[in-house]
């Protein structure tokens, strides 16, 4: 019989991926405008373990009545701070251990699923229209892209961010726990 996890079968099955989880994952957003797809970001930021999230420029904060609509209270369980030069929030990134990879369609840019893994990542992202400033294009360590097949050659800042986010958590998940096993007790 096919059913969905119960309130305490689904905390264990999350609990089961928190413990397999040793990397540290943080967010630069720079000059992310829209208020929607900040809550959007921060929303998926909390369901897949960021540690911080770095605001960098004239992005909106969470306590911005349209980002915590959309955030639906997650953004309070991910850290945030605000800058207005990304290559602050970058250089604090780097202090703190993380590999700062910046997610851009770009000359040089490699695919994500392409790049080399590192324990403790902080992914950049940039502006819906223009992408990332050209500072933080340059500060970067690497560039990454998120590989597409459809007709479509970009994707939208806050679906973009969640698919990296996960792309990076799944480089230490070895595939061990399938949907159709029971959560462990």
């Amino acid at each position: 019989m096919t059913r969905t996890y119960t309130s305490t079968e689904l905390k264990r099955l999350h609990r089961t991926w928190r413990r397999r989880t040793e990397g540290r994952v943080s967010l630069i957003l720079d000059g992310v405008q829209n208020p929607f797809n900040v809550g959007s970001v921060l929303r998926s930021a909390a369901a897949l373990g960021v540690d911080h999230i770095w605001l960098a420029g004239h992005v909106p904060t969470p306590s911005d009545t349209k980002v915590a609509k959309t955030a639906l209270g997650s953004q309070r369980f991910v850290p945030w701070s605000a800058t207005d030069d990304p290559l602050d929030a970058i250089a604090e990134a780097r202090r703190g251990g993380y590999r700062v990879l910046g997610v851009e369609l770009a000359v040089g840019s490699v695919p994500l699923p392409e790049a080399a893994p590192a324990r403790d990542v902080c992914l950049v992202v940039g502006h819906e229209d223009r992408g990332l400033s050209k500072d933080a294009l340059v500060a970067c360590d690497q560039l990454v892209f998120i590989p597409q097949v459809g007709r479509i050659g970009s994707l939208n800042v806050a679906t973009a961010t969640a698919v990296a986010i996960y792309e990076v958590r799944r480089w230490e998940w070895a595939p061990t726990v399938t949907a159709d096993e029971p959560p462990p007790a």
